[in-house]
């Protein structure tokens, strides 16, 4: 094998690992998307609730020196404003896109403020030791796809059990089958005894929890830092993709991987120095997924009773 094969084989294998690296932290947003949606609740405050778990895990982390500690705070303030969405949604019945969008406001607002108070005005941002790449024994050591599939770190192995986990759970199980009842037709559902606002409450906040989990790996696994407004528009990004995966995990998880590449493909470009402005190549990812996703999901249709406000009679 040549130099040349080598060289290339290497940078093909780094541009694949770090794309389901990039992947992990929008399709944990988009699998709690899909779980809240295939129960008729929109959710468009996925980045508000991302901001808030990238925070808070970081904040926690950085004061206690305790990364599961971290991990699990933030997912817990993300099942709280998963609680807040539902309740303003499901409970008081108002317009789920307006509470999204405050929600995602309030995020925002929040991670950024409490990092002001408690971080001050610093021209370079405090840094943690984060969460180190896990390699698993054995499967590692296989070539080309050890190092893209097993040499990552356990939230990365944790979104590989995730996804064929909540296909079974959505589409295997009596829960599942209830969820979507309620997406479908939820008045229905109540005729046949099914408590919609419960599912609906539950969904809204493992919606939430996985969104700031993906927040949490963005501050704890990937860049080991936080700042305001580090998320960069990947909970649009995950609810886009919701559309583009037609509500379903696997085909969702093709989307976050084109996702994932680009962004990948576009840091080694900056890292080769290409002739082309760095603003144009932090743009590319999220033209090519806009792109794919207007190809793609044209005829996307989602849960029939989805961002209408269930009332019982």
């Amino acid at each position: 094998m040549t130099l040349e094969i080598i060289l290339i084989q290497a940078i093909v294998v780094s541009i694949l690992a770090a794309t389901f690296r990039l992947a992990t932290p929008i399709m944990l947003a988009a699998l709690g998307e899909i779980i809240a949606e295939s129960a008729g609740v929109l959710n468009l405050g996925v980045e508000g609730i991302m901001l808030m778990g990238a925070f808070m895990s970081f904040w926690i982390t950085y004061s206690t020196g305790n990364l599961w500690l971290g991990v699990f705070i933030g997912v817990f303030i993300g099942c709280l404003m998963g609680f807040l969405m539902a309740f303003l949604s499901v409970t008081l019945g108002l317009d789920q896109v307006l509470c999204g969008m405050g929600l995602y406001f309030l995020g925002l607002g929040l991670s950024g403020f409490f990092y002001r108070v408690i971080f001050g005005v610093r021209t370079t941002p405090p840094i943690i030791e984060g969460i180190k790449d896990f390699p698993i024994p054995f499967l590692s050591q296989i070539p080309i796809i050890g190092p893209i599939l097993f040499n990552q770190d356990i939230l990365v192995y944790l979104t590989y059990v995730l996804l064929p986990f909540s296909v079974f759970i959505v589409y295997k199980t009596t829960f599942g089958l209830k969820i979507r009842a309620v997406g479908e037709n939820p008045r229905a559902s109540d005729t046949l005894g099914i408590n919609v606002y419960f599912i609906q409450y539950i969904c809204t906040i493992i919606g939430g929890a996985l969104a700031a989990l993906g927040g949490a790996y963005l501050s704890l696994a990937h860049l080991h830092t936080f700042w305001e407004g580090m998320t960069l528009g990947r909970g649009f990004i995950a609810v886009a993709l919701v559309y583009f995966g037609k509500w379903h995990p696997y085909r969702t998880f093709v989307g976050a991987l084109i996702f994932g590449w680009a962004y990948a493909f576009q840091m080694w470009l900056q890292a080769e120095k290409a002739p082309v402005p760095y603003q144009i190549l932090l743009m590319f990812p999220y033209i090519l997924t806009l792109i794919v996703l207007a190809l793609v999901s044209r005829k996307a249709r989602g849960p029939a009773s989805l961002a209408i406000p269930y009332k019982r009679e």
